[in-house]
């Protein structure tokens, strides 16, 4: 009995030290024993900060014989990161101060760069980059170019670099459209279809910059075609004012079909190869690690993404040195180390190769053009990609949709996710009704978000006084919902005749 007790107690040990026997010796030194601390914001996933701050440890830690603790500060999304920079620079403005006790802004759309690099009010909060005076060969045609596919890599002032790359498309579960006898979508449009209602997985703009941008991407896809059919009116106003009504209308496709609008986009692809939805939009690197996880012995899964065709530029997400930093030599170093070619390559090498993450792939794009290499893709999880040869054939182009950004992904909110009831319940009826022509005219009727006021961004919806926007936001919230339900109501006038629409 005294033996058998023994073995049990002794499982028990090794059962609740084995995590630790087996944990990997961690290079970030305890907050209390570092030589260095480095306080990054970011809105990067958790397996993004494990190796990148494990790797620069051991970087930082080989040059400088120093050891660093990396303070991770994760406070949500862009706009959640926005909040707290804003709040915080204000704050220190007030009390005569330089900086708010961070030392690097990592990772998001480079909208929120450019906003703290000349926000509504004082300096700029970022400081220049010594990453392009100390290796200015990392730059240019064959490195990081400032301009591709219509997007910016690097600003003029050189105070913030993309990092990375990251492209916004569509994953789908090829086994539930089957089940529902849905093709294949190539493009966005596809996702406007509305045997997708109640199937569709979306994210919340107003909650993601890279989300914003996919929104605003698929307005710009309309607005482009509609001025390839009437080159003419290209310079004009008319055909831009065309393609801008055509990209709200797929937009109030999309928001009718959402089964939901989530804050963290990992949900969406997760989803999706669950079979709970049937699609989404979701950004490339999350799309790519949903499907390995989904792998089926034979190599082939059930979550596939894809870049829609014609509608998605090539972006990247960039990194800063915050103005005051506490320690900006170790934060002017990370931003080195994240563009040298160990920091690229780990963006995208598989676990167990060299220069590769310590547990899961991160499955990212670098941006330095010259990294990939045959010998560099060959230890890459998506060696067969090269980014700057499937861009996705388009070309972002900011003086369509650039200065109206804030506005769009405002009012994304406003017209499907704050009125999303009344929208899918007026979805729903039409659907039932066939479309009843005159009701769906009603449905569609963007005309109050008239392109000419909105194109610089709506002037109260960008109000600095809250306010204002607030009001803004219930006027048009109000317009929409009631727009809504005014064409369910002729949906059902329709059905209950009993007439053909």
């Amino acid at each position: 009995m005294i033996k058998r007790m023994g073995i049990i107690v002794g499982l028990l040990v090794a059962i609740v030290l084995l995590p630790v026997l087996l944990r990997k010796e961690s290079a970030t030194a305890a907050p209390a024993s570092a030589d260095d601390r480095l306080v990054i914001i970011t809105p990067h996933n958790e397996s993004i900060r494990n190796e990148f701050g494990e790797a620069f440890a051991r970087w930082w830690k080989k040059r400088s014989g120093r050891s660093v603790y990396v303070d991770w500060r994760t406070p949500g999304g862009t706009a959640e990161i926005r909040k707290v920079l804003d709040s915080g620079y204000a704050a220190a403005d007030e009390r005569g101060a330089e900086g708010i006790g961070i030392d690097l802004f990592f990772g998001g759309g480079d909208y929120e760069f450019k906003t703290q690099h000349k926000p509504k009010k004082g300096e700029s909060r970022l400081v220049r980059l010594e990453v392009f005076d100390q290796h200015p060969e990392w730059f240019g045609d064959s490195g990081i170019v400032q301009y591709f596919s219509g997007e910016q890599y690097f600003n003029d002032e050189r105070t913030w670099v993309a990092a990375c790359l990251s492209q916004f498309g569509i994953c789908y579960n090829e086994d539930a459209l089957r089940r529902l006898g849905l093709p294949v979508p190539q493009g966005w449009e596809d996702l406007g279809d509305p045997r997708y209602a109640g199937y569709l997985a979306l994210a919340d703009p107003s909650k993601s910059g890279s989300v914003a941008r996919a929104f605003e991407l698929l307005i710009q896809q309309q607005m482009q075609i509609a001025t390839e059919i009437d080159p003419v009116s290209e310079n004009s106003t008319i055909a831009r004012n065309v393609g801008w009504e055509r990209g709200w209308q797929l937009i109030m496709r999309l928001c009718a079909n959402a089964r939901y609008f989530t804050d963290s986009a990992s949900k969406i692809p997760q989803d999706v190869g669950q079979g709970d939805s049937v699609a989404g939009m979701c950004v490339d690197f999350y799309g790519r690690s949903f499907s390995d996880e989904l792998k089926r012995h034979d190599g082939t899964s059930r979550l596939r993404w894809i870049a829609p065709l014609g509608g998605c530029s090539l972006s990247g997400d960039p990194i800063a040195v915050m103005r005051g930093a506490p320690n900006p030599a170790v934060a002017q170093a990370f931003v080195e180390f994240v563009l040298a070619d160990q920091g690229q390559i780990l963006w995208n090498a598989k676990p167990g190769a060299s220069d590769g993450p310590m547990s899961k792939a991160l499955r990212r794009m670098p941006v330095r053009r010259d990294i990939y290499t045959t010998q560099n893709r060959m230890r890459f999880s998506d060696g067969e990609i090269n980014p700057y040869e499937a861009t996705g054939n388009f070309v972002y182009k900011p003086e369509l949709t650039g200065k109206a950004f804030g506005t769009i992904r405002a009012l994304v909110r406003i017209v499907g996710i704050d009125s999303h009831e009344e929208m899918k319940s007026a979805w729903k009826v039409l659907r039932e009704a066939n479309f009843p022509e005159e009701a769906m005219k009603v449905f569609f009727d963007v005309s109050a978000l008239d392109y000419q006021r909105m194109k610089d961004g709506d002037p109260l919806l960008g109000s600095a006084d809250a306010l204002d926007s607030a009001a803004r936001a219930s006027e048009l919230g109000a317009h929409f919902r009631a727009q809504y339900q005014r064409a369910e109501a002729m949906a059902r006038e329709v059905i209950v005749k009993g007439g053909t629409p």
